[in-house]
């Protein structure tokens, strides 16, 4: 289940209609409107990624942008079982009560009203390190092999579509209808992970499997829409 809501935080100005005063405008005045995003999302770092990896995870990404009046920061958190809905609810509340003791303890780590949404990555996210590619075992992917691999002659990049037999910190095998190659990940681009619709029987029956205790991994991982927002 998706719960959708809207956090605010106090930006700091009176409450109860009181007005700053002139000082206090000017000083609004020079600041940024907004901060600098990169800066914010550094900080932001510093306090989430701790919780994230305390609770057994791993933060895959963080982002800040802007809707409106109001920021928008986006965790992706990740595992090798994968996430479900109650551990993407559980992280959530981690992270925004992390945020209110940081910003009570330092003040702003985002200025102004925000949201905050917690999800798990969703299959078009592409595969970036070993653990990505690992999490992927079986499934198929396309990605671009770099030319120049020892003991080829240099043929400029090409497309390569292959199943992710196994994966560690050094390489991957990947089996294609020709071969089983190994590659090591400085050969390889980005993967992605391509969608087999012949195998959403697979699917289903893992959906039974989570009905009984048994983790649906493939599942999880690629439901980008378990998202759940705290609400102050």
């Amino acid at each position: 289940m998706t719960q959708r809501g809207r956090a605010t935080r106090s930006t700091g100005r009176p409450r109860g209609g009181e007005r700053p005063g002139a000082g206090d405008r000017r000083r609004d005045a020079e600041r940024p409107r907004g901060g600098d995003l990169t800066a914010r999302r550094n900080r932001l770092r510093e306090v989430i990624e701790p919780v994230v990896t305390e609770a057994g995870y791993d933060l895959e990404d963080l982002t800040v942008s802007r809707a409106g009046r109001r920021h928008v920061v986006r965790v992706i958190v990740d595992s090798d079982g994968g996430i479900n809905l109650d551990a993407v609810a559980d992280v959530s509340r981690a992270v925004s009560a992390a945020l209110d003791a940081a910003e009570e303890a330092g003040g702003d780590i985002v200025a102004g009203e925000y949201q905050l949404e917690v999800s798990s990555p969703g299959v078009d996210r592409p595969l970036t390190l070993p653990r990505h590619w690992r999490r992927n075992a079986g499934r198929l992917v396309k990605v671009t092999v770099r030319s120049g691999r020892e003991g080829e002659q240099p043929a400029g990049d090409r497309q390569l579509t292959g199943r992710v037999v196994e994966a560690d910190d050094e390489r991957v095998v990947l089996e294609t209808d020709a071969s089983r190659t190994e590659w090591t990940y400085a050969d390889l681009g980005p993967g992605r992970v391509q969608v087999e619709f012949n195998r959403l029987d697979e699917i289903e029956e893992t959906d039974e499997f989570d009905d009984t205790g048994e983790p649906g991994d493939e599942d999880d991982i690629d439901d980008e829409d378990d998202v759940e927002d705290e609400e102050r």
